[in-house]
């Protein structure tokens, strides 16, 4: 019987209600999704996607702060700032640095910006690390603002001009070992009352934080955000010195030493009283706005910086020491032979005495006699004399108002050798500043008080408010009997026959001072030519001035070199502040008894 055919099995048809539910639950959860993370940006991420947005349209404008300006005891203008423009670039905006550059080169060629300088900046490149773009490329400081509108009219977006300041000295070189200077980038104080009232010049930069759009929109928006920190200026720092007497110290010195080829000089006008720095000149000088042009070694301040042995300006000290110690009086004489040797020298005299020689403390000083200051030395004794060296301020710093300043050096006597005491009581083998041997005269010509001498008067901030500098560290040396009495020698110095000083005396006025020839110690030796110096005080009666001028020359004496230079400055000095003569007579003193 034949087998039927397979007849194949009919599909089962979709179900259409199914698939509209799972097409549902699908909508559904899609649907859900969505709304959970509508829901988390609006209420969770909300803010932080607002704020990054903000931050790509913000921009911080650096506002900087004026530096303040350094003015003379009168509030003239020593040194302040001027306004001026940077100019800047992004090297990868940049289509075409070198004809961008030969644009830039017509404007900047006269502040010495090489062109070459500016392909270079303008072409795109690194950093050093090879990794970054450099966006950011200083092209030149402190260019005039009419400059920096020529730059800015250029309309290149490449390009950025912003505020910028010079420090301008309207004296050119005036006072400038002084004031120091800045550096060109960000005005810091690199030297002088520049570098050490930096804190107080300075100010704090402001800040200027807005948003901005883009294309033609690329500038501040009116309803954007804006946050605006002000600049807070600098202070002004007022210093002791006359600028008037700057000028004529300043002049006197470069004028002489000048003509005398002096390798370096140094000029100081103290108030006898104060010991306010009324003058301080430093030879060679230079100008702040030409460094370039200026061997460093001319920068230093010489009156603080610079160190010498003292020579016989060193002898009042060991004089005043003994008359306080009682070694001496007034009236004492003092056996002074031909020569005399300590260790393995021998001091002498020019001229020499004759063997036993009896000569008055004020003939000592007055003929510089290194034999007789040695004796009255001997019986001071190392101990005390080093004592004294101290007590007027040798081997410290005096603290008046500039970095870089030397303490010199004292040889405490337990390190003193054979020859020492022959050369220390002469100012040789002690290492001073001009500025430590003009406070050690101040303090002769105050009444015996070693008063700090200072540079500074006061700092006045934007406000107007004045502060004051710490107060001067003052302490007792000599009895006000015994300085007037030293004082009362000293004058012997430019009045007695033969005396060393006799070019520093002023007709109508009476000088008490002491000239002094020495050595400049120089790698372990000595360097050529001589340190000669005076430093004296007038009037000798009612010091009102103390004037010190110290030289390191070719060849000379303190009497020849020093003394006209100083009696030029004094007589300026008494003429300026009205000084007249006291009318009294000067005293009578002898070289022999």
């Amino acid at each position: 019987m034949p087998r039927l055919a397979h007849r194949p099995r009919t599909p089962k048809l979709a179900e259409p209600r199914r698939r509209l539910r799972l097409a549902t639950v699908l909508a559904l959860v899609m649907f859900a999704a969505i709304g959970v993370r509508l829901v988390q940006l609006q209420l969770t991420d909300a803010s932080a996607y607002a704020a990054e947005g903000l931050k790509d349209r913000l921009v911080r404008a650096v506002l900087p702060a004026s530096r303040g300006a350094i003015l003379d005891r009168n509030g003239k203008i020593l040194v302040h700032s001027v306004e001026t423009r940077y100019v800047a670039a992004d090297p990868m905006a940049v289509k075409d640095p070198e004809a961008l550059a030969d644009k830039l080169f017509a404007i900047l060629d006269k502040y010495g910006v090489p062109r070459s300088d500016l392909v270079r900046k303008l072409t795109p490149h690194k950093t050093a690390n090879g990794k970054t773009d450099v966006r950011f490329e200083y092209l030149a400081h402190q260019i005039d603002v009419a400059d920096g509108q020529r730059i800015a009219a250029l309309r290149v977006g490449a390009l950025k001009v912003a505020r910028d300041e010079r420090r301008e000295i309207p004296g050119y070189d005036l006072a400038s070992n002084i004031i120091g200077f800045t550096s060109r980038t960000d005005l810091s104080g690199q030297l002088g009352i520049e570098k050490q009232y930096d804190s107080v010049l300075r100010g704090v930069d402001g800040l200027h934080v807005y948003e901005h759009g883009e294309g033609d929109l690329d500038k501040p928006l009116p309803d954007g955000y804006e946050e605006l920190k002000p600049a807070r200026p600098g202070s002004s720092v007022e210093l002791t010195i006359n600028a008037d007497l700057q000028y004529s110290v300043q002049s006197t010195l470069g004028e002489r030493m000048g003509a005398l080829n002096a390798y370096f000089a140094s000029a100081i006008v103290l108030d006898a009283h104060t010991m306010e720095v009324m003058a301080m000149a430093s030879y060679p000088s230079f100008a702040p706005a030409d460094l370039g042009r200026t061997p460093q070694e001319q920068w230093k301040d010489q009156c603080t910086a610079t160190v010498f042995d003292p020579g016989s300006i060193h002898k009042a000290i060991v004089m005043g020491a003994a008359l306080q110690e009682g070694i001496i009086t007034p009236s004492s004489t003092i056996t002074v032979n031909s020569k005399v040797k300590k260790g393995d020298t021998t001091y002498t005299d020019h001229p020499p005495q004759k063997d036993g020689t009896q000569m008055t403390i004020p003939g000592i000083l007055a003929l510089s006699s290194n034999v007789g200051t040695i004796a009255v030395a001997d019986r001071l004794g190392k101990d005390k004399l080093y004592e004294y060296q101290k007590k007027f301020g040798l081997g410290e710093r005096t603290g008046v108002g500039l970095p870089n300043e030397s303490p010199g050096q004292l040889l405490p006597p337990d390190k003193w050798t054979g020859s020492s005491p022959g050369s220390i009581p002469i100012g040789n083998g002690v290492a001073t500043t001009a500025m430590q041997m003009a406070a050690v005269y101040g303090a002769i010509a105050n009444d015996g008080l070693w008063v700090q001498p200072t540079l500074v008067r006061k700092i006045i901030a934007p406000d107007g408010t004045v502060s004051k500098p710490p107060a001067q560290q003052t302490r007792r040396v000599l009895d006000p009997q015994v300085a007037q009495e030293l004082r009362t020698m000293l004058e012997g110095v430019t009045t007695l026959d033969d005396a060393t000083g006799h070019q520093a005396a002023i007709p109508g006025y009476r000088i008490a001072g002491k000239t002094g020839t020495s050595k400049l110690p120089q790698n372990g030796g000595y360097a050529d030519g001589d340190v000669v110096s005076f430093i004296g005080m007038a009037p000798a009666e009612a010091p009102r001035y103390v004037v010190a001028v110290i030289a390191h020359v070719p060849g000379g004496a303190g009497g020849s070199v020093a003394a006209p230079a100083f009696k030029e400055m004094m007589a300026l000095t008494l003429s300026s502040f009205g000084v007249l003569p006291t009318g009294t007579e000067p005293p009578k003193l002898t070289i022999y008894p």
